[in-house]
């Protein structure tokens, strides 16, 4: 089950224009992933279903996986969604029905476009680093983009720059004068920032996005609210700054985007629009068609789909509530 918490009532701090919701904090769950992994599912959940595009958002280690596979996660589909994977430590390697073949490190993106369909799996290589440490991210691609071609592409090179004791590493989007080389289809912002001294951080932020903190290592705090390693806090729209401090070591991901204000079905591994494009996407996995392609360099037999639920899949929009 979800779990969420909503915090007291603040005063407002500089920067918050009255729109703003408030902060919510999302502490997550854990969810398996694949026979070997655990992950902290932060987005979706009851509370908060989205930021931005960002609607799938799994924090998962530090691990220690020397005498472990590592992440062993077979070929699957995936329709209607981005996938952006970032590692703090360990070593992964990605494979697609594209024929991509590409191992991602430390300080490198890989992002997969789905489009109308891809196949893809993530494992980690028989001689692997003895930690696990990263993220997966997922956005949702509007129309035309979510009917259209699938791609990958991975970034070696990012954007990286100090501020006082902040060092900023842009996966995706522009801030303070760069711009992250990775294509998104919906206005959005991640960034990794890292702190190596007790100033506080205070990125520009743009009013019209909806922004979360995710603290994937170390402990920070904004908005008079601690956040701790593992935990994502919602810090809605309205806002021009943001002021944070972090004890020295910490690693953290701002996320933010303009809403997103297309309705969504999320099940399993497909983002959609309505009940039936979803099945139709299950049943065409399942029946191997030729719309996910295969993941001819993965000899390990792909992931079947669990059975659909029993009632009819209601698109949700970012807030939770039920259309359709």
């Amino acid at each position: 089950m979800d779990r969420t918490e909503s915090l007291p009532a603040q005063t407002r701090p500089p920067g918050v224009a009255a729109e703003d919701p408030g902060s919510v904090l999302l502490p997550g769950h854990d969810v398996p992933l694949g026979r070997y992994t655990t992950v902290r599912r932060l987005l979706p959940q009851r509370a908060r279903r989205m930021v931005g595009a960002w609607c799938f958002v799994d924090h998962f280690g530090p691990d220690d996986v020397a005498q472990r596979p590592g992440m062993e996660v077979p070929p699957h589909p995936h329709t209607g969604l981005q996938t952006v994977t970032w590692l703090l430590d360990g070593e992964i390697v990605h494979r697609d029905s594209l024929g991509n073949v590409q191992p991602i490190r430390p300080g490198q993106l890989n992002v997969m476009t789905s489009g109308h369909g891809i196949a893809h799996s993530e494992r980690s290589p028989v001689s692997h680093p003895p930690l696990m440490h990263g993220v997966q991210l997922w956005v949702a691609l509007p129309d035309p983009a979510r009917a259209g071609a699938a791609g990958f592409a991975h970034h070696a090179d990012l954007p990286r720059w100090r501020s006082g004791d902040w060092e900023h590493t842009l996966l995706v989007g522009e801030l303070a004068g760069e711009a992250s080389p990775a294509v998104v289809h919906t206005p959005l912002l991640g960034v990794q920032l890292a702190a190596h001294g007790p100033a506080p951080a205070t990125p520009r932020l743009r009013p019209r996005f909806e922004y979360a903190l995710l603290a994937m290592s170390g402990r920070a705090r904004v908005d008079g609210v601690s956040l701790e390693p593992g935990a994502l806090l919602y810090l809605g729209t309205g806002r021009d700054r943001l002021e944070l401090t972090a004890e020295p070591g910490s690693r953290l991901m701002l996320l933010g985007g303009e809403p997103f204000d297309e309705p969504l079905v999320m099940w399993w591994n497909f983002v959609g629009r309505s009940h039936e494009e979803v099945a139709t996407a299950r049943a065409d996995w399942m029946a191997g068609r030729d719309r996910f392609g295969r993941v001819t360099d993965d000899p390990a037999p792909p992931l079947p789909a669990p059975e659909l639920p029993t009632v009819r899949l209601k698109a949700r929009d970012r807030r939770g509530d039920l259309h359709g």
